[in-house]
């Protein structure tokens, strides 16, 4: 694996059944409470907008990330945004934040809404750099080990 890779390397694809076992298994490296297979098979089922983020060229193409996302009538909802581990804090979340970005305008969307998990510094830190701005909190999201709940702001972006 190679954790360097250069921008210009890196394309955008659709998620499609082919890399679902890739995409959970970044998906549980990356979260102790990851969406499973079925979270993701149901989005696109639903037809979500779901992309991934590669280098290099099948089939030895690496997944670097993926998006979910949810159109509404002049919103878009991120559901899901991953960067996997190895390739973290090298700039690939604002790259794939833009490529959301382009496809909501797209799309008619005036808004991009997400939640993020308040304890999540990391992640706040990117969305807040990028221009998302707290707008809400949502009591007892998130799973949080046994019997606990974590609250998790709500975030949105003006486009």
């Amino acid at each position: 694996m190679n954790a360097a890779l250069q921008p210009l390397e890196a394309q955008f694809e659709a998620l499609t059944p082919a890399w679902l076992e890739a995409v959970v298994r970044v998906e549980s490296s990356a979260y102790e409470y990851p969406w499973t297979q079925s979270n993701f098979t149901d989005s696109l089922a639903s037809g979500y907008q779901a992309q991934l983020l590669t280098a290099g060229t099948p089939p030895q193409a690496e997944l670097l990330g993926y998006f979910v996302a949810m159109k509404g009538v002049d919103e878009v909802h991120l559901l899901n945004i991953t960067v996997a581990p190895a390739y973290q804090r090298q700039g690939w979340a604002p790259v794939m934040l833009e490529a959301l970005v382009i496809w909501a305008r797209g799309q008619g969307a005036h808004w991009l809404w997400l939640e993020v998990r308040v304890g999540n510094a990391r992640a706040k830190a990117v969305y807040e750099r990028f221009g998302f701005s707290q707008v809400g909190m949502r009591r007892n999201y998130y799973p949080a080990g046994a019997d606990a709940r974590e609250d998790a702001l709500v975030m949105s972006l003006a486009l």
